[in-house]
């Protein structure tokens, strides 16, 4: 529930539209609701903006799909359900709960797009520096789009080839956040930041040979940019880059 749906539902008890028991029964399962193996936090968007995402890796195929058929119950909502790290399996178990779910295979997301309202104020851009970086990239993509965002993308500009970067000194411009992917030595963040007077948020990925460490060099190379407009967040976090996009472009 947003605070948005907390007032309308106010407002017809007020208006007599609605009972205080009906309005209880819409309300009982606020915060959260105890399925025995999870506690979904249906309150979550009045907190913080958006619903509770769904990590799928470690859970269970049905585990994911009851998760996703207590969200669906609040159908006054209409939020947006994202599932990350998940399979094929995951999606066979979701899709016979929701038909409007999708599996974005390259990244593991599962989608179920209720609402497309556009509640950010500019547009988040995602660059990722190679073709292997993608499926982070589209990660943050997703879900960046899911959380009410115009979000578009620019792949494959690395460093090893800048002016392919450069061709796109606009959009660049244009963006209200930046969100920016890459793995080796992780140096497509710092030269983003200085084209632009936006925040850059890099995400270090895994991509890389034996001394890239799993991303662990492009996370120190990252923490480290002489950019003074860029911040970094875990290894492999397109998530975590979206979220913290989306939470700066509703500022």
């Amino acid at each position: 529930m947003t605070e948005k749906h907390l007032r309308e539902l106010l407002e017809s008890v007020r208006s007599g539209k609605l009972s205080s028991e009906q309005a209880v029964e819409r309300l009982k399962h606020l915060p959260f609701e105890d399925l025995g193996f999870a506690k979904v936090d249906h309150h979550r968007a009045l907190r913080q903006g958006y619903a509770e995402v769904i990590f799928g890796k470690g859970k269970t195929p049905p585990q994911v799909a009851e998760i996703v058929r207590a969200m669906l119950r609040q159908k006054a909502s209409r939020q947006n359900i994202l599932i990350t790290r998940a399979d094929t399996k995951m999606f066979a178990a979701v899709k016979r709960v929701s038909r409007a779910a999708k599996f974005h295979a390259l990244s593991g997301v599962i989608t179920v797009e209720r609402t497309r309202e556009i509640t950010g104020k500019g547009m988040i851009l995602v660059v990722s520096a190679g073709t292997s970086d993608i499926p982070v990239a589209q990660e943050a993509l997703l879900t960046a789009q899911m959380m009410g965002n115009r979000a578009e993308h620019l792949y494959d500009v690395g460093v090893a080839g800048i002016h392919r970067l450069l061709d796109h000194r606009g959009k660049l411009a244009e963006a209200r956040v930046i969100v920016c992917v890459a793995g080796m030595e992780g140096a497509l963040p710092s030269v983003v930041g200085g084209l632009v007077a936006v925040p850059v948020i890099a995400v270090p990925t895994s991509v890389g040979y034996g001394a890239s460490f799993g991303g662990v060099a492009a996370l120190l190379g990252m923490l480290n940019s002489c950019a003074s407009n860029v911040t970094v967040v875990n290894i492999d976090n397109g998530f975590g880059a979206a979220r913290v996009a989306t939470c700066i472009n509703r500022l």
